[in-house]
């Protein structure tokens, strides 16, 4: 038996109880670094031999995974946090065991873009999940311009170092949209920062991120073309005051009303 199992993405709680009876009855547990899936099993005083599975020996993992299961093994795979194969070792391994034949199942559990999408507070009725961007610019600049039209919203992990750099160059191929910085999801100091591309996301850049994008199509209006002035004014000829105007305006826009306030304080 042969089991993908996810692990907490933060908060060691966030473990289910079918989780914890896989960990337990494994004979052995494949892990992306076994110095952080100890800390996960010391928890909840689990003790299994660990094996290594990570992107430079996957190949080599996966081909011990499916022995160990052929001679009647019980196998747990983890990631550091969250489902394995997903932005995580583990893809290479599952092609492996389907292309011989043998059985694996998944149990399920917590998941950061999904959390990050519900504390966005974004659209999410169709969404787009991208994990990390490639890391030569050429690569992240055509990749993001297959979906420059999309209308879902867009998610991406991005490690700290990186993040002022991916979101600059989704910026410049998206142009400016909605966007919203989730870190620390499930722990002490977890924080969701709306922000807008083109002004880019301020302070120190500390854990991991989920960078939430909004869709192409979501904020468009024939109206954003117009000036701000002319925009509010739009709407207050429509018969709205002045209050209602901006608030109708800032939603077309995508911006706050306080942004475009200051341009129409003689209306």
């Amino acid at each position: 038996m042969i089991r993908f199992v996810a692990t907490p993405i933060g908060n060691l709680k966030d473990i289910t109880l079918r989780a914890l009876e896989a960990l337990r009855e494994a004979d052995v547990i494949f892990c992306e670094d076994t110095r952080h899936t100890l800390k996960l099993l010391s928890a909840y005083d689990i003790k299994k031999p660990l094996y290594s599975c990570h992107k430079f020996n996957e190949k080599e993992a996966a081909e011990k995974i499916l022995a160990l299961s052929r001679e009647g093994k019980s196998v747990c795979v983890v990631s550091d946090a969250g489902m394995p194969a997903v932005s995580d070792p583990g893809r290479e391994v599952c092609r492996f065991l389907r292309e011989n034949g043998e059985n694996y199942t998944v149990l399920p559990g917590a998941n950061a873009a999904l959390s990050a999408l519900v504390l966005s507070a974004f659209p999410n009725d169709k969404f787009t999940f991208f994990g990390f961007l490639p890391g030569k610019k050429r690569e992240r600049t055509a990749l993001l311009s297959e979906y420059k039209d999309a209308r879902a919203t867009l998610l991406f992990h991005s490690a700290p170092q990186d993040v002022d750099r991916d979101i600059r160059d989704i910026f410049e191929v998206l142009g400016d949209r909605r966007a919203c910085a989730v870190r620390e999801i499930t722990k002490l100091h977890e924080s969701v920062e709306p922000f807008m591309l083109k002004e880019g996301l301020a302070g120190e850049k500390r854990g991991e991120y989920v960078l939430v994008v909004e869709g192409a199509g979501e904020r468009e209006s024939p109206l954003s073309s117009l000036s701000v002035r002319e925009h509010v004014l739009y709407y207050m000829r429509e018969g709205y005051d002045k209050k209602e105007a901006l608030k109708l305006a800032a939603r077309d826009r995508g911006v706050s009303k306080s942004a475009l306030y200051p341009e129409t304080l003689d209306l």
